[in-house]
């Protein structure tokens, strides 16, 4: 299918998407010098700044955007203001004014707000009251975080794109209703719209690496995907990748895979894990004091076919130009390993 871009004032490609992303300089002149610096100004709400957010949006930040957006609390609002992010608390069931406010002065919107199930997702719950906001704004992009758990079980197949997608658990069947609902809603107002169907995130903070050193407890999602034969997952380094990437090559419409090549099993991850920090830190895991038997992380049960598929990242390589800067899960833990101190 072929991409359908935005008109070239909005950006500017480099040939390596790991440069910064860079408007090209307003050419209109007969706008007053003011009017003509905001028309270039990238502006990037983040409705849901999680870990992904933070960690895109301080590369944004660095580039110069300007770069706002919500959480579910006070303490939440007060952590994203100590690292320099405009944050607001955002009521899903009431946004309010001041929300709506920035939202429609952005020129990029991301949205990675879970769906509800039974309840869809919150925002589109106000679809009218954002569409007003953004109708007459100067938004060009939006961009909605899913996940590739809508595929459901393929009994290890490899899916892509084009693979019908067929969840048979609730959160997942929201998610893909959520996805067509964003899609729609971007249609709706002519903009490019994509959807990233993410695989298991980690990176620095939150890997099996750290796991192992904190002794963290398996959290219930963990549990049920330790006994899968195949787990698709990705860096954050490479999301923000694919990020860049989108709002450098915008299309209508489009939904990418974004993994890496190497969706094995998390058994064999902690493994690779636990031989790494073994590596660094000698003794550190004998030493370490002793977890209960069934949070231990390298404890896995029995091997459990539910949500079962490798999921391709070929469109996302093809049509993105993405090259992935940790392609299996070696390369990024051994990343996270030499840049932690005990």
């Amino acid at each position: 299918m072929e991409i359908c871009r935005l008109p070239a004032q909005f950006f500017t490609r480099t040939k390596d998407i790991s440069h910064p992303i860079r408007p090209l300089p307003c050419a209109i002149t007969s706008l007053s010098p003011s009017k003509a610096v905001d028309l270039v100004e990238s502006r990037m709400f983040m409705l849901g700044m999680g870990y992904v957010g933070q960690f895109f949006g301080q590369q944004l930040k660095n580039e110069g955007w300007v770069v706002k957006g919500t959480c579910t609390s006070s303490r939440k609002k007060k952590e994203l203001e100590e690292k320099g992010f405009d944050a607001f608390v955002l009521d899903a069931s009431e946004p309010g004014f001041s929300v709506l406010s920035s939202v429609s002065s952005c020129t990029h919107l991301l949205v990675s707000i879970p769906p509800v199930p039974g309840l869809g997702d919150p925002l589109l719950k106000h679809g009218e009251l954002l569409r007003g906001a953004l109708v007459d704004g100067s938004l060009q992009w939006l961009c909605y975080l899913s996940s590739t758990g809508v595929y459901g079980d393929h009994s290890g197949a490899w899916v892509d794109e084009d693979y019908p997608a067929s969840p048979s658990i609730e959160p997942a069947k929201s998610r893909l209703l959520a996805e067509n609902e964003w899609l729609s809603f971007g249609d709706s107002l002519g903009l490019s719209t994509q959807v990233l169907r993410l695989g298991g995130i980690y990176g620095p903070g939150r890997s099996a690496i750290d796991t192992m050193i904190k002794q963290q407890p398996l959290t219930s999602r963990q549990k049920m995907r330790s006994s899968k034969r195949y787990t698709s997952r990705v860096h954050v380094e490479d999301i923000c990748q694919a990020l860049r990437a989108t709002i450098e090559m915008p299309s209508i419409r489009r939904i990418y895979n974004v993994v890496d090549d190497d969706p094995a099993p998390r058994e064999e991850v902690f493994a690779y894990a636990e031989d790494l920090v073994e590596k660094k830190w000698p003794g550190f895991i004998e030493q370490a004091p002793p977890t209960p038997k069934e949070n231990k992380p390298c404890v896995f049960g029995k091997r459990s076919s539910r949500g079962e598929k490798r999921v391709s990242n070929a469109r996302m390589k093809s049509e993105l130009g993405v090259k992935l800067r940790h392609p299996s899960y070696r390369s990024g833990l051994l990343s996270i390993t030499e840049q932690l101190t005990l």
